[in-house]
């Protein structure tokens, strides 16, 4: 029985070996697998995949610059993964000095007839274009390209700038199947290293060499001798719901803390908050003109002014200051700050408005703070030390009878409490100038929601129709509200063109104004056509669908499902056949759970005396899902489509 268990495992082991991938994954040399082997079965959708890829950066002994060597071997599966042929490499340079790069090397291998081939690029395919006063591009393409075919690239960089040690992106377009960095630095160097992304290293060393770095005048220092490798790592897909994908990427960042030299001289380069704080009060842009005083006697009306109730008085403010300046469409929050412009010309940038929002607010009692961000296009801002870079928004938080309130007056179709979908970034610095600054958490904590509720019936000429109440809340009102009250004309005819199977007899907005927390309208409608085969009518009862199609369709997703805010939609159907027709098939009932009840669809049908009810709802109770969530929200959505695209309605005429 040992012996049957042994050659079981051997049978097992060996088949598994033969099963995966051909490719040679752990060396820079080409091997007969690598030009064999055409597909990559973790991922049918790869048109090229990186076989392997080596870094190694280290501060060079004689002239003290940051040396990387690079090395790579990629796959070209079929024609579209020819655009990684061509390699583009990025170099900094300032008015004295610049990095620059030697030893370019490009060989592209091709199996012919059973034989390999290989062709290498000549130097004079090789590029340098200047693409600005601070960055050379060095552009090459490999030669002889076709499908199948595996190229192998390698260059030599040298850089005096050391502000930033040399990153290293693990992750990009195209799936890696090996990827090792190694790095040296010396213990003269602090710097800040962060692992960004999800995806986890195989393998990570440190060793210490001692005097790996001496200087002219007999100053020595250690080194810290680091490896990274990273295996199988997915190509990074960008996909509806996330942030920016420099969030997620699985890369390694450096940046220089402190700097210990040979002279006993130590310079600090990263900043502490308590510092930042100092400085920002009188910072010559936002700083100073959070300080500036404005005439709230002379802006505001006197009945806003003479106004008793807090939290009233504040959103009059609030909409004075929506309804009559404008967004330029700016985010330079540290550029053309001016109070005094914005109030003449009515228009300016983001710190602005919601500076002159903030002075208004303080001048009338409030306890305000700004509050700055980084917009969820442009990244997280890092939270290890001050990177003011990071941040490009800002918005205004105020306390108002022992709740806390956020408030951005660039949209004027926002309510009060609500920013903008764009500022819904997790997280933002908070500046208090008595008592230091703090993270605080930026979110939404409303749900936003859709109804559709359809009360129709069969009228004398068979035809259906009747009566859609819709109401729109949170971010939906918000986009609805813009739509309608920027062209009321336009907002029909596009309601029109979007329901070609319906006309829409009269129609009513219900809600009072763009101020109002909710959209709410009102439809007289009839169905222009109907399907009658025989005596029978089919339609499907989803008029109104909340999603056409899955907007998950990676086959794996490692960065969150980010909504941005918790969604919820209701729609309810209501049809009465007036005893002309026998109501026949309806849609299956059915409930589907995510795990941990954090979001579920119902869909339920009931007939009562020839009356037709059916009731579907979507919920998701998160407005931010771990990637470990994506096959359950992936197959949820599946079903949710699927229910709304599929779903019939059979009457059968009396």
């Amino acid at each position: 029985m040992k012996h049957y268990l042994l050659y079981l495992l051997l049978i097992l082991f060996t088949f598994n070996s033969f099963s995966q991938t051909g490719f040679s994954t752990e060396s820079f040399d080409i091997a007969r697998g690598d030009l064999e082997t055409n597909i990559y079965e973790k991922d049918s959708t790869a048109n090229a995949l990186i076989l392997y890829e080596y870094g190694k950066s280290y501060i060079d002994k004689t002239d003290f610059d940051l040396k990387t060597e690079i090395k790579r071997k990629i796959k070209i599966l079929n024609r579209q993964g020819f655009d990684q042929s061509t390699i583009t490499v990025r170099l900094y340079n300032d008015k004295d000095t610049k990095a620059t790069i030697k030893e370019i090397k490009a060989t592209t291998f091709n199996l012919v007839n059973g034989k390999v081939e290989s062709t290498r690029i000549k130097p004079k395919n090789i590029f340098t274009e200047k693409y600005d006063d601070n960055y050379t591009y060095v552009k090459f393409t490999l030669p002889a390209i076709s499908e199948g075919s595996v190229i192998t690239y390698s260059y030599k960089l040298s850089t005096p700038f050391l502000y930033k040690f040399k990153g290293w992106n693990f992750q990009g377009s195209i799936p890696t199947l090996y990827s090792e960095y190694h790095t040296s630095i010396p213990a003269i160097y602090e710097y800040h290293i962060k692992l960004v992304g999800f995806l986890k290293l195989f393998k990570e060393d440190q060793v210490l060499k001692r005097d790996c770095l001496i200087a002219g005048n007999g100053g020595k220092s250690d080194c810290t001798n680091s490896v990274y490798i990273m295996k199988d790592i997915p190509a990074f897909i960008e996909e509806d719901y996330m942030t920016s994908k420099y969030n997620y990427l699985s890369r390694m960042e450096y940046e220089l803390k402190t700097y210990h030299g040979f002279d006993n001289i130590t310079k600090h380069f990263t900043k502490t908050w308590k510092s930042v704080d100092k400085e920002f009060k009188t910072e010559p842009t936002i700083g100073r003109q959070l300080n500036k005083k404005v005439d709230v006697e002379k802006l505001l009306s006197n009945e806003v002014l003479i106004e008793t109730n807090q939290l009233k008085k504040a959103k009059d403010i609030y909409d004075f200051v929506q309804d009559n300046y404008t967004w330029n469409g700016d985010y330079k929050i540290f550029k053309d700050v001016k109070i005094k412009d914005l109030i003449n010309e009515k228009s300016g940038n983001v710190s602005s408005i919601n500076i002159l929002l903030h002075n208004l607010l303080r001048e009338s009692g409030y306890n305000v703070k700004p509050v700055l961000l980084s917009t969820r296009n442009n990244g997280f801002p890092t939270k290890i030390f001050p990177v003011i870079s990071d941040f490009n928004y800002l918005i205004v938080h105020t306390t108002i009878n022992n709740k806390a309130y956020l408030l951005d007056a660039t949209d004027k179709y926002l309510n009060f409490g609500q920013i903008p979908f764009r500022s819904l970034n997790h997280y933002g610095r908070m500046f208090d100038f008595k008592n230091g600054s703090q993270w605080i958490d930026v979110k939404a904590d409303q749900v936003s929601s859709i109804q559709f509720q359809l009360d129709l019936k069969i009228n004398e000429d068979d035809l259906i129709s009747g009566i859609i109440n819709t109401r729109f809340s949170g971010y939906y009102a918000q986009i609805k509200k813009e739509n309608y009250y920027t062209n009321p004309s336009q907002y029909i005819l596009d309601l029109e063109n979007d329901m070609p199977t319906i006309e829409v007899i009269e129609h009513n907005v219900t809600s009072e104004d763009k101020e109002s927390e909710n959209f709410k309208e009102k439809m007289n409608i009839q169905f222009v056509e109907e399907n009658i085969v025989a005596n029978k009518i089919y339609f499907n009862p989803f008029t109104f669908k909340f999603y056409d199609e899955n907007p998950f369709k990676l086959q794996e997703r490692s960065y969150p499902i980010d909504f941005g805010y918790k969604k919820g939609f209701t729609y309810i159907f209501s049809l009465d056949t007036q005893d002309k027709y026998d109501i026949i098939e309806i849609p299956e009932d059915k409930k589907v759970k995510l795990p941990n009840n954090v979001g579920e669809f119902v869909i339920a049908s009931k007939i009562e005396n020839n009356k037709l009810k059916i009731y579907f709802k979507i919920i998701f109770k998160e407005a931010v899902y771990d990637p470990a969530y994506y096959p359950y929200l992936k197959e949820f959505m599946n079903q949710v489509v699927d229910n709304q695209k599929n779903s019939i309605v059979v009457l059968q005429k009396k």
